[in-house]
């Protein structure tokens, strides 16, 4: 016997609000071995829903949605119905979709690039307690947790309420990156590293670069160069 043939269809839900995306995948699905969809929701609250009445193996979640996103969506599904796993499925790649995404509890991520071949392994994957992670997502990882092994064990304490990303800009700031340099070294792009710097200086009363390095030296998060 096959391992196919050895196994239950997988019972899954799609999510993604963009109508002629969701049924697009729906019916790819439809056409995949080892696959039976069972329901379809077009934003994160009736994804909720339809798990508490399908209680299907797998949910595959896309991210940007209304009303409820596909993280909270995922948060809220793995917290209330842990027999149903989370496979991402998105446009987005980068580390404020992906970091997030697994933080609540997907044990996927695909692209939307992906075939039906990586879509039936990471859905069988993570129903085998693996995760079901694209090869640039899994290399995204390990190099955020090589980074993560890399940092102090002990990171100088964020003032003013910032956040940990937003300490992060700032130091780099402080290094004298510009943004773009910034968003490659963090994997963000530059709309999102101008996000973190102006809610940075909004919270600090900072006005420009040169104000944010005297600050980050004023804080301690920064230490002047010995000799």
């Amino acid at each position: 016997m096959t391992e196919g043939a050895e196994r239950k269809p997988a019972r899954v839900v799609v999510a993604d609000d963009q109508t002629v995306v969701r049924e697009g995948i729906v019916m790819l699905l439809g056409l995949l071995p080892g696959i039976e969809v069972v329901g379809a929701a077009g934003d994160g609250e009736e994804a909720v829903r339809l798990v508490a009445e399908v209680a299907p193996d797998v949910v595959l979640m896309d991210l940007r949605m209304p009303r409820c996103d596909g993280v909270e969506a995922t948060r809220r599904i793995r917290a209330e119905y842990p027999g149903t796993q989370v496979v991402v499925l998105t446009t987005y790649a980068d580390d404020e979709s992906l970091f997030p995404a697994l933080a609540a509890g997907a044990r996927g991520y695909l692209t939307k690039d992906a075939d039906g071949e990586e879509i039936v392994r990471a859905v069988h994957s993570v129903l085998s307690g693996d995760a079901g992670l694209s090869p640039s997502i899994q290399r995204r990882v390990l190099e955020r947790l090589a980074e993560t092994e890399a940092r102090p064990a002990t990171p100088p304490e964020a003032p003013d309420g910032l956040t940990v990303r937003e300490t992060e800009v700032l130091l780099l700031i402080a290094e004298g990156l510009s943004n773009q340099e910034i968003g490659r070294k963090l994997h963000v792009s530059t709309a999102t590293v101008k996000t973190h710097i102006n809610n940075l200086f909004a919270k600090t009363g900072l006005k420009d670069r040169a104000q944010a390095v005297r600050y980050a030296y004023g804080k301690g998060l920064v230490r002047p160069p010995a000799g």
